[in-house]
């Protein structure tokens, strides 16, 4: 009897339950990528990202280091892919997709079977905030692939200790604290895993465990030490807006890491029916503490004089939630299973198994539909706190060669104004700054420094753009004193104001005064 043919390769690809879950989240992640405009964190990307190297460094060793690794990359891939919209979030809209895999066989490593790891991995991509981050060039998404990925690759090394499996974990690992220091939180998660695993585990396989996995993370520990070095220094500057967070806050804190009440809920309830439900229980316990543990002992950090609690920054713990959920369908599809067998009509019970485990993906993905729509819309404060694009499109229109650019400076420069609005600017609309010393590169910052004399860095242009935060109709009211007197002496008022919604363009011109 000749052997039955082997599977053509496509047949493998298309039968793997990570590919699914990676391909839903490209499709969702990919969803209009250019269409919300850059916001200030992503222009900080940009501007660090597109410096030479040397002064990407130089850079570092001032402010931002906890987002070095991911700058250094990103120089990488926009000196090959350009520094369009699209090319700067691509980065994050892939890593999100890989966090999808990798959820999806954390899932079936951990309960087994299909419904289990395809669940989990559609889930994860439904998730709000994970497709708002997938769509911003920031770090976010590669900490969040990275420690979905380590998580994987932790259970894998665990089952079969060998350093050819533990190396990349620590690679993981390293990754996702050069990314973002706070990451490393999720130890925390892993040590539980770690020691339910030694509970369980017998002889030369429990004696490796116990002196492999140490050693393991202090090898991937040692590329982020200069991270955070550098980053403990910046982080009052980088830091001192996030307020301590109270009991209040770590109560909702599922809400605002999910962008959804509804959607968390759904995520809590499939959690608790993992738990209560016959079935792998152990692993549901492991799972639930990889979720809960790095938010406590972030949550615990942030009561000191620096707080770190903030969303974003725990994004990574999304991950353990949906494989946790994704454990949720399972146990309630094999439960739906084991009646049907019972069942005098197990066609019809087993019909309305599949039918309850597609509505327990449905459910959360139709709860997710406003708010996918409200964090990534065009208009929203989330995405967009300044528009840039809308200014930049005016002051091309109107623009003339030698005219002047006034943004905002000093403790308004968080707001990235005048660098937003230079990235909207088209080719050969380069109006020079007014009211500035050094450049950013010059200055080593993410922000140009202020002339301590305006009235000696106004230039001599006929006419200047001058942005101010907020929509105003005496734009020279919003600005420092000895700037607004510095462009009345010289131009008198505005001949032109436009609110633009969050900024004020107006034009000063010497001809009109």
């Amino acid at each position: 009897m000749r052997p039955a043919a082997a599977p053509h390769p496509a047949l493998r690809l298309l039968g793997q339950v990570w590919l699914w879950p990676a391909l839903a989240m490209l499709c969702i992640g990919g969803y209009r990528l250019g269409t919300p405009e850059l916001w200030r964190d992503e222009v900080s990307t940009w501007t660090a990202a597109t410096r030479p190297l040397g002064d990407l460094f130089r850079l570092l060793q001032h402010i931002d280091a906890s987002n070095g690794a991911y700058y250094v990359l990103m120089h990488g891939w926009t000196a090959v892919a350009g520094d369009s919209m699209i090319a700067l979030r691509l980065p994050s809209v892939l890593a999100m997709a890989g966090a999808a895999a990798f959820v999806a066989l954390t899932a079936q490593r951990l309960f087994g079977g299909r419904v289990a790891a395809v669940s989990g991995g559609l889930l994860f991509a439904v998730v709000p905030t994970i497709s708002r981050y997938a769509q911003e060039a920031r770090s976010y998404a590669l900490v969040t692939c990275a420690i979905a990925a380590a998580t994987w690759l932790l259970l894998r090394a665990l089952e079969r200790p060998t350093w050819r499996r533990w190396a990349p974990y620590c690679v993981t690992m390293a990754v996702a604290g050069a990314g973002h220091v706070i990451s490393f939180s999720t130890l925390a998660g892993q040590l539980a895993v770690v020691a339910a695993h030694l509970w369980r585990a017998r002889g030369a396989v429990r004696r490796r465990v116990l002196w492999q996995y140490p050693l393991a993370v202090a090898v991937a520990t040692l590329p982020v030490l200069p991270v955070l070095l550098l980053g403990s220094r910046q982080s009052g500057r980088q830091l001192g807006w996030i307020g301590k967070p109270g009991l209040h806050t770590l109560q909702h804190f599922g809400e605002a890491l999910f962008g959804s009440a509804g959607v968390f809920h759904v995520f809590a309830l499939l959690a608790l029916l993992v738990l209560v439900l016959p079935g792998r229980r152990l692993p549901a316990v492991q799972l639930l503490l990889l979720a809960v543990l790095p938010v406590a002992s972030v949550w615990l950090a942030s009561q000191g004089s620096t707080s770190y609690f903030i969303d974003r920054y725990l994004l990574f713990t999304v991950p353990a939630w949906a494989a946790l959920a994704g454990g949720g369908v399972r146990a309630v599809y094999t439960t739906v299973a084991a009646a049907a067998r019972r069942s005098r009509t197990p066609g019809q019970v087993r019909a309305a198994g599949v039918l309850l485990a597609v509505g327990l993906l449905a459910v959360p993905a139709a709860a997710a539909l406003p708010t996918q729509s409200e964090v990534r819309d065009p208009g929203s404060h989330s995405l967009s706190e300044a528009p840039y694009r809308a200014a930049a499109e005016l002051i091309a229109a109107g623009y003339r060669p030698g005219d002047g650019l006034a943004a905002p400076l000093g403790n308004q420069s968080w707001a990235m104004v005048g660098p937003g609005v230079t990235y909207y600017l088209p080719e050969g609309v380069h109006p020079y700054p007014v009211f500035v010393e050094r450049s950013a590169e010059q200055a080593e910052d993410l922000f140009p420094s202020a002339c301590p004399r305006p009235a000696e860095c106004v230039g001599q242009a006929q006419r200047i753009w001058l942005l101010v935060l907020g929509d105003t109709a005496e734009p020279l009211a919003a600005m420092p004193d000895d700037q607004a007197q510095a462009l009345k002496a010289r131009y008198g008022t505005p001949s032109r104001v436009t609110p633009l919604g969050g900024v004020t363009l107006a034009l000063l011109d010497r001809s009109t005064r």
